[in-house]
């Protein structure tokens, strides 16, 4: 019951934070030569990336995508919030214009869908985010991220299709804390009561949604 309490107040601020926020401003067209001379290489032109271990950005929420552009790069003397050397290549260039220019263009490409690989493990995973797991108070991924994965602008990123590998890196980096730029460690609170099996169900799951 504690857990479904506080996760009731999570929602709710992040709702009241929504509201407060101004609409997400961007010009795409801006973006498209740094899309095609770098993104591109790793994340395709249209965001749907075909190598697992990159994620897909294709119609993702684009505030999720301009802050973690943001958090690649180190500022004012301070470590990035979020640790990757490749991307802290990428972002270091960039302006804050830029960032946001990058956010609109992916978020306004049309997502293409993807697919489980594994009967069982979707079983597992299909539980867990629907239903959570309540022997571990662990909600379910869908009162964060929506029932098909859509997310929740502008505080919870869309998984639709995302690459199960990606997303399964992601939530072990978020379990042993090497990945921490998650607002109030929401993440790092479920990530590290899952087991590695239902890790790989849910993102399993997760790569099937659409």
């Amino acid at each position: 019951m504690k857990w479904i309490m506080a996760l009731a107040a999570v929602l709710v601020a992040a709702a009241t934070a929504v509201a407060a926020e101004p609409p997400f401003k961007g010009d795409a067209a801006k973006a498209q030569t740094m899309v095609n001379q770098v993104c591109a290489a790793c994340h395709a032109a249209d965001g749907n990336s075909q190598v697992a271990a990159n994620p897909k950005l294709a119609g993702q929420i684009p505030e999720y995508l301009h802050k973690q552009l943001t958090n690649f790069k180190a500022a004012a003397g301070k470590k990035a919030e979020r640790d990757n050397p490749v991307m802290a290549g990428m972002v270091a260039s960039l302006s804050a214009e830029d960032m946001r220019n990058l956010a609109a263009y992916y978020a306004g490409q049309a997502a293409k869908p993807g697919a489980a690989k594994s009967k069982d493990l979707v079983a597992l995973g299909q539980k867990i985010y629907r239903g959570g797991i309540a022997s571990k108070s662990v909600a379910a991924c869908s009162s964060c991220h929506g029932p098909n994965g859509a997310g929740i602008p502008a505080q919870y990123p869309r998984l639709s299709g995302q690459h199960a590998e990606y997303l399964e890196e992601q939530l072990k980096a978020f379990r042993s804390g090497e990945r921490a730029n998650d607002p109030g460690s929401m993440m790092r609170g479920v990530a590290e009561k899952l087991s590695d099996r239902e890790i790989q169900g849910v993102s399993d799951y997760i790569a099937g949604l659409r």
